[in-house]
């Protein structure tokens, strides 16, 4: 018999195939993760994926559509998401060089990190290994430079994945890098009593501790020509912001004639006022607050037709930091005769910078108040989703009711979202707010 083997083994040799001869049993066979030549299915682009998530203080550009470069401080963590529909095998690879010199690098899945050394200088695949994945959902290929021997760690185009787990549907971004590294957009529409003109809408938000994270802009009152809300703009300043669209369609605010632009009616104490573009233009206003996490505040909305086929909306704010309703602001929009439309909710990110990140916002005690008087609670909610998770390039979002308030959540890749253009019903409180309206005036 160990002649047999022996004779076997030389003959394998031979051939090369020597590292596939002998299993655990004695008998030929291949075990040998390294022999295996795999097959990369997926070739995910950093430019859309990818992050530092670990501040070093480094302020070189690391990460561009291009893939990873300038990569120069081994303290930077860089992690490159995806999400797969099933478990099994995913083996790693890297399209990637060491610009100069030698480079090793830590690549992680999982928990698992294994140690690579990129000695070429023209971009390869390179193979990092075969890893194992228990569960569908997000998961991210991790790099840190170990060692270099020059100023660069390495140039990586691509990150690359293959194997069981990948065959059948991968999720990540393959176009629009901006949309894809800010991450989905979130809204929950209100249903709202047919037939009544609304004069009012009044909302509550709570944002959790923790999911305060910067970028965020927690929309409290929505309706169909602005939007009234809460942004974290840097970790030294928080605004209240209330904006209103221009009836003239355009991205450019010199662009408005004059009779289409937003006339500014009345502000509150420091309280910023100008244009805004890019995304539609219009009148905007804001207010510096340190808003804080864990705190419910209120947000109050009036619109109504005012003189010469215009109409005049107006945002009120209350915090318990002061314990009275702010003015924002009231604005009038000409060539527009209407009460408020389409109440409704939403949840973004505007810094591409933080879209590894997690946000929720807790949304509750929604009511409109009619012509008549009458206030209306709103209860049922649709959650949808923007363009970004509409075509699946993110998949981390989620919405719906938790007791007697509605919740919106995005961004930072997590596995279970809910589905578009569902419908959420929240608990009634039954007690409309108790507002001095007509202090307000």
């Amino acid at each position: 018999m160990a002649y047999y083997l022996i004779k076997q083994c030389y003959v394998l040799l031979v051939a090369g195939l020597f590292a596939s001869c002998i299993n655990g049993n004695g008998i030929p066979g291949n075990t040998d993760e390294e022999t295996e030549v795999p097959e990369y299915t997926i070739r995910i682009p950093p430019g859309g994926n990818s992050w530092i998530v670990n501040d070093t203080g480094a302020n070189e550009d690391v990460i561009f559509d291009s893939g990873v470069h300038n990569w120069t401080d081994t303290g930077q963590v860089i992690r490159t998401w995806f999400k797969v529909t099933a478990p099994g095998e995913i083996y790693v690879g890297l399209h990637a060089k060491a610009p100069t010199g030698a480079s090793v690098l830590n690549v992680t899945l999982d928990g698992d990190t294994r140690e690579i050394t990129l000695e070429n200088t023209d971009y390869e695949d390179v193979s990092i290994g075969k890893f194992e994945v228990e569960n569908p959902g997000y998961y991210y290929v991790e790099l840190q430079g170990k060692e270099k021997t020059s100023d660069y760690i390495a140039d990586v185009n691509e990150v690359l994945i293959g194997g069981s787990a990948t065959e059948d549907t991968v999720y990540y971004v393959k176009d629009d890098f901006y949309w894809g590294r800010r991450g989905p957009s979130v809204h929950l529409t209100y249903d709202v009593p047919a037939s009544s003109d609304i004069l009012w809408f009044y909302n509550e938000v709570t944002v959790p501790e923790g999911e305060d994270v910067l970028g965020s802009y927690f929309m409290a009152n929505g309706f169909g020509q602005g939007y009234f809300g809460i942004q974290v703009n840097s970790e030294s300043e928080r605004r209240i912001l209330f904006s209103v669209w221009s009836p003239y369609e355009t991205d450019d605010p010199s662009t408005i004639p004059d009779d289409y632009k937003i006339i500014l009616l009345d502000k509150g104490p420091d309280v910023q006022t100008g244009e805004f573009g890019n995304e539609g233009s219009g009148g905007q206003s804001y207010k510096k607050f340190m808003w804080t996490a864990g705190t419910t505040y209120k947000f109050l909305l009036k619109g109504e037709p005012s003189v010469n086929n215009s109409t005049d909306f107006t945002a009120w704010f209350y915090a318990p930091e002061t314990g009275n309703w702010q003015l924002i602001a009231s604005f009038r929009r000409p060539h527009t005769s209407t009460y408020l439309t389409r109440p409704h909710s939403f949840l973004e990110n505007f810094r591409t910078e933080t879209g590894f990140k997690s946000r929720k916002g807790m949304y509750a005690n929604q009511w409109v108040r009619d012509v008549s008087g009458t206030w209306h609670e709103l209860t049922r909610a649709k959650f949808t989703a923007d363009a970004t998770a509409r075509k699946e390039a993110r998949m981390d979002y989620a919405g719906g009711a938790e007791g007697n308030a509605f919740f919106m959540q995005n961004c930072g890749f997590f596995s279970t979202n809910t589905e578009i253009d569902s419908y959420h019903t929240r608990e009634a409180s039954g007690v409309p707010p108790v507002v001095d309206l007509s202090g307000l005036e």
